[in-house]
């Protein structure tokens, strides 16, 4: 394979470098390290040594004397002088008598000098480079050495190991019904092939993060029983080209000697997007998708080799990836809606020890939007309050408090805040509660508090709707750009002055109101004209305008008149009721928490026509 003769180029070039390091060795560091121990002296300190009978050793050479000298206190060292004129030289050495004349001081043994000219020098070349391919291998996927190049990195579990079935999963009744015909198949092979269907080579689960793509995943292969091979997109991507397609060929050998069993790639948008054939393009991530897409042509459907992947980004991939016969199946795992979410709850709650009373589904009304991990999150939290508190079971305000930390944070106990701002804050939450109660079109307030929040809110107003909606009417978008604007109005009503505080509102009600005009064709001037796409949509949908810069500018006016006029509907709500926006500030300063009942029970004592 072409991955095998680049591996052994690699092997040839890394053995040179160790043949040329050595030798370099040798030749410059080894005699300077074997020479580096001769001390340098005079010819009178020669002669002395030789009368009082301290030298050893003698190595005479043309132009230089080296000799061993025996110290006091048993060592023993080796100097040099430069060679005078003395003729009688040899006639005093042999005089003293045993002294030994040498040829040098640097012979060793032959197996000593071998070790330290070849073997040390190759066992520091060995640390080195087991160092250097430690490294690559952390960074081209944790890969223990360089034999492993092209080896797949999935996981295998059996059932024993996910133990997870479509009973653990809630919420995302359509994404089971539509796979449960995979797990037949895979129960059932010969029931599909005596009539000569073929299952789908491949499935696709789009949808949000946290929404259950791999728990899906997970659940087929526990229902059908089979193995499950799993792995990550980004596991391909590799430093050397061909590496991630080698691991490809790798998944589906493993794949098709464990047949029937289920392929699951999570985050295929890594390798699977779209080739703009642009010289700029990543080789390596299109040479692992033409692989995937050749190994998914290649294997018999008939076999039960099912390949399972999940993105966020479906809009992002190859269309060659789409088509059928490869992945032939989009399911959809969208955010769960009111009665996914109750069930949701209930799955994860019976995990935990709850109180018998618990209303679940009061807690799916105040989750709108809301993905399975989050409500995952939101029982969890509600635990870890019902143990802080000493309790062994947790209840409905647990459940209460740990939705309001998901979405606003912890509360920030110890702020210090001045009774000012308190008194600012307490109309600004009331001025948005009191516009929300006196509009036909607007969701019941449930509750009000001026606690700060860790996520920056300084106080919140929450509405819950009682039923679940899927559409939004032209009047209640503009009932909600309203009440957005109803804090900012109570602060220029009651302190003659507006505050930081309204950032969050005036963000959301542009960003309302913009929608309305460019996607919702809710402007009487545009009418039905799309002037924005939304690319992303299951990752924030990030908006941009399809238009010229003279319709731009048209645009931004229309979302100024909007956000003008319901901002001055907001200030006459308020000053037509300000008796009780006085009377439920008052209120909730001195409570700084109140439930909607509370709200409206104070506020039902006098109510003029709604508008």
């Amino acid at each position: 394979m072409k991955e095998d003769k680049n591996f052994n180029k690699r092997l040839a070039a890394i053995g040179m470098i160790c043949l040329l390091a050595v030798l370099l060795l040798n030749a410059f560091v080894m005699p300077s390290l074997r020479t580096a121990s001769v001390v340098e002296t005079n010819y009178s300190f020669f002669l002395s040594q030789i009368d009082e009978g301290n030298v050893e050793k003698v190595e005479i050479e043309d132009d230089l004397i080296k000799f061993q000298v025996k110290n006091a206190d048993g060592t023993e060292t080796v100097y040099s002088t430069g060679r005078m004129d003395d003729p009688e030289l040899v006639s005093r050495l042999y005089e003293k008598g045993g002294i030994e004349f040498t040829e040098s001081f640097e012979e060793a043994s032959p197996l000593m000098d071998f070790l330290v000219s070849w073997i040390l020098p190759l066992v520091l070349l060995a640390v080195f480079w087991s160092v250097i391919f430690r490294g690559m291998s952390k960074r081209m996927g944790g890969m223990g050495n360089a034999m492993s190049f092209g080896k797949s990195n999935a996981k295998m579990y059996v059932k024993a190991q996910t133990g997870k079935t479509f009973a653990d999963v809630a919420g995302q009744d359509e994404a089971k019904d539509a796979l449960v015909e995979i797990v037949d198949f895979l129960h059932n092979p010969d029931k599909y092939a005596e009539i000569g269907a073929s299952l789908p080579k491949g499935a696709l689960l789009v949808g949000p993060p946290g929404t259950g793509k791999t728990l899906l995943a997970q659940a087929v292969a526990g229902e059908a029983d089979v193995p499950f091979f799993s792995i990550s997109g980004s596991e391909f991507v590799e430093m050397f080209v061909g590496m991630g397609a080698a691991k490809v060929r790798d998944l589906f050998k493993q794949a098709n000697e464990k047949a029937p069993c289920i392929v699951f790639i999570d985050e295929i948008d890594t390798i699977g997007k779209k080739r703009d054939g642009s010289l700029s393009g990543n080789d390596e991530r299109e040479q692992t998708l033409n692989q995937l897409l050749t190994e998914m042509d290649g294997f018999d459907g008939k076999k039960g080799v099912v390949i399972l992947a999940a993105t966020n980004r479906p809009e992002s991939l190859d269309p060659a990836l789409l088509r059928p016969g490869r992945f032939d199946r989009r399911i959809p795992a969208e955010l769960p809606d009111l009665a996914g979410r109750e069930a949701i709850l209930k799955v994860h709650a019976s995990k935990v020890q709850t109180e018998p009373d618990i209303d679940y589904n009061a807690v799916a009304r105040a989750t709108a939007g809301a993905s399975g991990a989050e409500l995952a999150n939101i029982i969890n939290e509600a635990a870890l309050r019902a143990v802080r508190s000493g309790r062994k079971a947790v209840n409905q305000s647990d459940l209460e408090e740990s939705v309001e930390v998901v979405i606003a944070g912890y509360q920030r106990k110890n702020a210090v805040i001045s009774q000012k701002e308190k008194e600012i804050i307490a109309y600004h939450e009331i001025g948005h509660a009191l516009v929300a109660a006196k509009q036909k079109n607007s969701a019941p307030v449930h509750k009000i508090t001026i606690i700060p929040r860790t996520s920056g809110a300084l106080g919140y107003t929450m509405q819950v709707d009682e039923g679940e909606k899927f559409l939004m009417t032209r009047e209640e978008a503009l009932a909600r750009i309203a009440t957005l604007t109803g804090g900012r109005s109570a602060e220029e009503l009651i302190f003659n002055t507006c505050t930081s505080g309204a950032s969050n509102d005036i963000e959301q009600a542009t960003k309302l109101a913009r929608a309305m005009v460019t996607r919702y064709g809710m402007s009487d001037r545009f009418d039905m004209i799309a002037l924005e796409t939304v690319t992303n949509k299951y990752l924030g949908g990030d908006a941009s305008l399809a238009c010229s810069p003279e319709t731009a500018a048209k645009i931004d006016a229309e979302v100024n008149a909007i956000v003008l006029r319901e901002h001055e509907k907001a200030r006459s709500i308020l000053s037509e009721n300000i008796a009780k926006l006085h009377e439920l500030a008052h209120f909730l300063l001195e409570k700084e928490t109140i439930t909607g009942e509370e709200f409206m029970s104070i506020l039902s004592s006098e109510a003029p026509a709604m508008v």
